[in-house]
């Protein structure tokens, strides 16, 4: 049977703690992943970053074809990631916008080969702008129990990747600007 993005809303969430990538304190028992990336700097760097993290754009330019409950990432919005065949299904656990953070975390739902939470935040610094993406899971599906170490490098590539999408997104907004 496929899933479909109308059964998250039956669904639980299979992870406690929840909403802690939001501070990067990540908890015990977890794999932990946390990558940064400087995107550039001023109001329409940071604009730009946030509006793609928020509207699922890196998800989407890695591939991951999600449909959603919602266009923006707010909490309680369902999101049905797709590995190839298999559903990711996942549901926004908190959600940030203010002008000098912009971001979101989803947690695992029933189905989901993994257990935690993802977070994509935009933050400034002074007039720099930082993504980062961070994430604390364990396997739950036979296959990513015996990934270990493969399924982390895994992890670890489309992270980086959705920091590439936030990078890809700002630039093509600046090469607008010039044009």
């Amino acid at each position: 049977m496929t899933m479909r993005l109308s059964d998250l809303s039956h669904l639980d969430l299979t992870y406690t703690p929840q909403g802690l990538t939001l501070e990067s304190i990540l908890p015990e028992g977890f794999q932990h992943l946390e990558v940064r990336r400087r995107l550039g700097s001023g109001d329409q760097a940071f604009r730009r970053a946030s509006e793609a993290v928020l509207t699922f754009e890196p998800q989407r330019a890695t591939g991951l074809r999600p449909l959603t409950s919602g266009s923006r990432a707010v909490e309680g919005v369902d999101v049905l990631n797709r590995l190839g065949p298999v559903p990711v299904p996942c549901r926004v656990v908190w959600m940030l916008d203010s002008p000098t953070r912009a971001g979101f975390g989803y947690g695992t739902l029933q189905g989901h080969p993994e257990s935690g939470e993802e977070g994509f935040l935009v933050e400034r610094h002074g007039e720099e702008v930082y993504a980062a993406v961070r994430a604390y899971s364990r396997p739950v599906a036979w296959w990513t129990r015996l990934g270990g170490p493969l399924t982390w490098r895994g992890q670890r590539w489309v992270a980086l990747g959705y920091l590439w999408a936030v990078q890809r997104a700002v630039d093509r907004d600046r090469g607008r600007r010039k044009g």
